[in-house]
C-alpha cells in the first residue's frame, strides 16, 4: 500500500472546463510544480548500477502508459494529443502561438497546468480523490491553438482525429463523468460501460472459483439477443492466443459456465506496451547486482508475457529477499484503489536509489520496532501473528511511473506473502523533502491545532535525530 504525498491533491496537476466550471473540477493556475532532486544519489552509483536503473526506468515508463487505458476512454487520446503538441513546439513556442490565437496569459497558463495534471495523474482524473479535472479555458480557444499548431501542420489528419475523439469528453462534466465509478456512479475502463456492481461481484466470484487473481484483468460484458449476458475476463499479457509452454496459464484460457452466466478468459490486454516493458527488463537483467535481482526480473518477465499473477508473486518473493539494494525497484499491477470494485491493480513502476544517511536512522527505528509496537494504542490481536523485520530504507526517486508519487510504500500487497515472507517499507526521501515544505495551511486531514509546530523537519525525523 502507498501513503499519499502530503498535499497530493495539489501536486496532481491543474485546470478546468471553462470559467463557469465548479472549482473542484479545475486545477488552479498557482499550483506548485516541484523537482525531486536525485542527482547526488545517482552520482554515487557505479556505471553498472546506472545502467540497471536506466533500463528499469525505461520499463517503468513504458508500462505506465497502461494507466491511461485503465482510467477513462479519452485519457489515451488526450495524452497522445498533448505529446504531439509538445514534441512539435516547446512550451515557449506554443505560448507565442497561443497568444497569437487570442488566448490570455492566464488561459495559456491554465492549459499548461492541465497538461501537467494529465502527465502527473496519467489521465484526466485525479489519482487522489478520483475526481475529473478539465481545462480552465474556453473549448473553442483551445481548439484554435491545437488546430493551428505546428503539430497540426505536420500531422493534420492525426491531430484532427485526436481532437475530434477527445475534445468533447475532455471538457464534459456530465453527472456520470465527474468521478471514477461503476455504472451510473461514474466512469471506469476496468469494466465495459454496461457493467454494474452486481456484474463485478459475479466476476469476482467466478475468478475466485478458478483461483485467478483480478489484479491484472479487465471485465467486458456483452448482452446477446436473448438478453443473456456473457463476460470476457481479459488478462494483461504479451501473449494472446499463441501456443506456449505454460500449461497452467493455457488451461485457464477457455469458456466457462458459472452461476448461469457465460465467462470467457482471454489475454493480450496492453500487449504492445507490455512487450516494451519485457524488452527493457531483459536488458536490465544483464546489470543485476545479484541472483535475487536476476530471478526477480525473470519472474516479472514471465508474468508480463504469460499474464500470470503467480509468476509476479514469485518475483515479489525474490524482491523481498533482496535486502538493502543500492537500486530499488518494483513494477507491475499493484494498487487497487481506483478499481471501483477494489480488486484490479493499476500499473506502477518505480526506480529509486538509497539515501544512506536517512536509511541509517530508519535502521535504528526498525531495530526498536518490536518494543515500540507494545506501546501502540491497540491490542496485539490487531498485529500480524509474528513480527517479521521489514527492510525499511529511505530512497531518492529516480523514476515513478503511474498515477501519482506517494511519500512511502509498504509492499507487496499479496497477503499470503506478507504473512509468510515479509514485506518492505520504502520511504521516498526526496518526495518527503518536497511534501514537508508545503505551506502549513495546505496540510490535509489535520485539525488546525495539530498543524502548529509543523515545519520542514518531519516529526519522525526529530525522533531519530
Amino acid at each position: 500500500m502507498e501513503e499519499p504525498e502530503a498535499g497530493s491533491e495539489c501536486a496532481i496537476g491543474a485546470a478546468a472546463a471553462g470559467p463557469m466550471a465548479d472549482t473542484q473540477y479545475i486545477l488552479p493556475n498557482d499550483i506548485g510544480v516541484s523537482s525531486l532532486d536525485c542527482r547526488e544519489a545517482f552520482r554515487l552509483l557505479s556505471s553498472t548500477e546506472r545502467l540497471y536503473a536506466h533500463y528499469l526506468s525505461r520499463a517503468a515508463w513504458y508500462g505506465g502508459l497502461a494507466v491511461l487505458l485503465q482510467t477513462s476512454p479519452e485519457a489515451p487520446y488526450i495524452y497522445a494529443l498533448l505529446s504531439r503538441l509538445f514534441r512539435a513546439q516547446d512550451p515557449d513556442q506554443l505560448r507565442q502561438h497561443a497568444l497569437a490565437e487570442g488566448l490570455t496569459e492566464e488561459e495559456y497558463q491554465a492549459f499548461l497546468v492541465y497538461a501537467a495534471g494529465v502527465y502527473s495523474n496519467m489521465g484526466n482524473y485525479k489519482s487522489f480523490g478520483d475526481t475529473k479535472f478539465v481545462p480552465n479555458l474556453p473549448k473553442e480557444k483551445l481548439e484554435r491553438v491545437i488546430l493551428g499548431s505546428e503539430a497540426a501542420q505536420q500531422h493534420p489528419e492525426e491531430v484532427m482525429g485526436l481532437w475530434q475523439t477527445c475534445g468533447e469528453l475532455m471538457f464534459s462534466l456530465e453527472s456520470g463523468l465527474r468521478h471514477l465509478g461503476l455504472g451510473k456512479e461514474g466512469i471506469t475502463t476496468y469494466f465495459s460501460g454496461n457493467c454494474t456492481m452486481e456484474d463485478a461481484k459475479l466476476a469476482q466470484d467466478f475468478l475466485d472459483s478458478q483461483n485467478l487473481s483480478a489484479y491484472n484483468t479487465r471485465l467486458f460484458k456483452e448482452v446477446g439477443q436473448d438478453g443473456k449476458p456473457s463476460y470476457e475476463v481479459r488478462l494483461a499479457s504479451v501473449l494472446g492466443t499463441e501456443p506456449n509452454l505454460d500449461s497452467d496459464m493455457t488451461s485457464k484460457l477457455k469458456s466457462y459456465e458459472f452461476q448461469g452466466s457465460h465467462f470467457r478468459v482471454t489475454r493480450g490486454d496492453y500487449a504492445p506496451i507490455l512487450q516494451k516493458v519485457v524488452e527493457h527488463l531483459e536488458k536490465a537483467k544483464a546489470y543485476a547486482a545479484n541472483s535475487h535481482q536476476e530471478q526477480m526480473l525473470a519472474q516479472y518477465i514471465e508474468s508480463f508475457i504469460q499474464g500470470s499473477i503467480e509468476a509476479h508473486k514469485k518475483g515479489s518473493r525474490f524482491w523481498i529477499q533482496d535486502k538493502g539494494p543500492i537500486v530499488e525497484s518494483y513494477i507491475g499491477f499493484i494498487e487497487s484503489y481506483r478499481d471501483p470494485f477494489g480488486s484490479r491493480g493499476e500499473f506502477e513502476g518505480f526506480v529509486a536509489m538509497v539515501n544512506k544517511a536517512m536509511s541509517a536512522k530508519f535502521e535504528w527505528l526498525v531495530a526498536s520496532a518490536e518494543q515500540l509496537l507494545k506501546e501502540l494504542p491497540w491490542p496485539p490481536a490487531f498485529e500480524k501473528d509474528k513480527f517479521l523485520t521489514p527492510d525499511f530504507t529511505s530512497l531518492d526517486v529516480l523514476t515513478f511511473a503511474g498515477s501519482g508519487i506517494p511519500a512511502g510504500i509498504n509492499i507487496p500487497n499479496y497477503d499470503d506473502l506478507r504473512q509468510t515472507e515479509g514485506f518492505k517499507n520504502v520511504s521516498l526521501g526526496n518526495v518527503l523533502a518536497v511534501a514537508y515544505t508545503t505551506q502549513r495551511e495546505k496540510l490535509t486531514f489535520l485539525e488546525e491545532e495539530d498543524k502548529v509546530g509543523t515545519g520542514p523537519v518531519h516529526p519522525l525525523e526529530r525522533t531519530l535525530l
